[in-house]
């Protein structure tokens, strides 16, 4: 990307930052699994549907750290970047902050991928329940590598920027 013009990289960027943004609202909303039990009860789970249900049985902590960490930190992370790459000036105080909280946030970004995981993993254990993943799951996933590879050129591109004060 250090060769392209810099309308072409924030217009590719913003791309990215689309397609992750709809990815992740796929991953929320869409299915991600369907279990079967004892070949009789079936039931689709969604992210959204798996924290509505948490809320009405008063799993509360369950029910935070996910929407914290599956929903409210992507959320905060795409916007960071949106921000970084068509608000503030690469010389901006502003700029600067944001991209500091946004390699802090960086270092946690694969803990919304272990969230679901680790949904995956808690049903699959049961040794009665036929397990069948869908593309919820691969868009959240996909959603996530693509904030991670925005975050990292974003963080780049400003370390190796021209107009940078020494």
């Amino acid at each position: 990307m250090k060769n392209l013009p810099v309308n072409l990289k924030t217009t590719l960027l913003n791309l990215l930052l689309l397609t992750a943004t709809v990815l992740l609202f796929m991953g929320i909303f869409g299915p991600l699994m369907t279990f079967q039990k004892f070949y009789l009860l079936e039931n689709q789970v969604s992210l959204f549907g798996a924290l509505q249900q948490m809320y009405w049985q008063s799993e509360w902590l369950l029910f935070w750290v996910i929407l914290f960490f599956s929903i409210l930190f992507p959320l905060v992370k795409l916007v960071l970047m949106f921000l970084l790459l068509n608000v503030f000036e690469d010389t901006s105080v502003k700029h600067r902050l944001y991209l500091n909280r946004l390699a802090v946030l960086g270092k946690w970004s694969m803990l919304d991928v272990f969230v679901v995981a680790l949904l995956l993993v808690t049903i699959k254990l049961d040794l009665v329940a036929n397990v069948q993943v869908h593309y919820g799951v691969y868009a959240f996933a996909a959603s996530v590598v693509i904030t991670m590879l925005v975050n990292q050129v974003l963080i780049g591109l400003s370390r190796h920027s021209p107009d940078e004060n020494p």
